[in-house]
């Protein structure tokens, strides 16, 4: 695997790119990462915030920018390769921000078994993914964060940005992004530990809302409590424009917000 002189890592605040940084800080302590962590109304606060505590508590160099996606309008429109065009700014941001300075990303071999149009914009910006170099899955990044000592952080439930729950074709809008946190955050509050790494997510649909939640999950939860989540999610969702909007609760499905021309 390539030892570049100088790594700058770019940090969503998700369980892959904290453990990478972590694992490069321990196997170059003279020359540890720069970590990079691009702010957007598609960012969860929580998100921005877990990462400056993570730099702080590891004693990395943080740098937090503003990668400029919302001033693309083919960003906002949303179409199927949405994401091409979000790492396109991002990583070109980085590039300008840290140059001389190889750029790696916490992909691992998981996430190529999905559509990731911003894994062409890494190949295009010649972004490095360490992970997938040493053919790691994300049970074993997992596994890693664990022997690294990073506690809770290892149990992060994933979480694509924001944008991934809005359905293709219908434009991204902050206040649509705020809402889905809103949502999000106030279910995550209430269902606490148990929900653990399973997934939630709060869809925008040209439909109106759909809440998802773990099958699993879901099965076991009795109709009072289903009808006291969505009840949670209507109130979160209002101040952010979601008062007119149909909302249902259905299972979790992968990918569920995008629909292929």
């Amino acid at each position: 695997m390539s030892r570049p002189e100088r790594l700058a890592i770019a940090v969503s605040g998700g369980i892959d790119s904290l453990c990478l940084s972590a694992a490069a800080a321990r196997a170059r302590p003279d020359r540890p990462p720069v970590l990079f962590h691009a702010v957007s109304p598609a960012v969860p606060m929580a998100a921005t915030a877990r990462v400056r505590a993570f730099a702080a508590e590891q004693g990395l160099t943080l740098r937090i920018l503003d990668s400029g996606e919302f001033d693309d309008p083919r960003y906002r429109a949303n179409p199927v390769n949405r994401c091409y065009f979000c790492k396109s700014n991002l990583y070109g941001a980085l590039r300008r921000h840290g140059k001389g300075t190889e750029v790696a990303a916490g992909t691992n071999l998981d996430d190529l078994g999905d559509f990731r149009p911003g894994l062409r914009a890494a190949a295009e910006h010649g972004i490095l993914h360490p992970f997938i170099e040493a053919e790691m899955t994300k049970a074993d990044v997992r596994a890693l964060a664990r022997d690294l000592g990073l506690g809770a952080l290892a149990e992060l439930p994933a979480a694509p940005c924001l944008a991934s729950r809005i359905e293709t074709g219908l434009r991204v809008e902050p206040a649509d992004l705020a809402m889905i946190d809103a949502v999000e955050t106030a279910l995550r509050e209430e269902l606490g530990p148990g929900l653990g790494t399973l997934a939630l997510r709060c869809r925008r649909l040209h439909t109106g809302i759909a809440v998802e939640i773990d099958a699993r999950l879901m099965a076991t939860l009795p109709a009072a409590r289903l009808e006291a989540l969505g009840a949670i999610a209507r109130a979160a969702s209002q101040p952010h424009g979601g008062a007119d909007l149909a909302l249902t609760l259905r299972p979790y499905r992968r990918g569920s917000a995008f629909v292929h021309a």
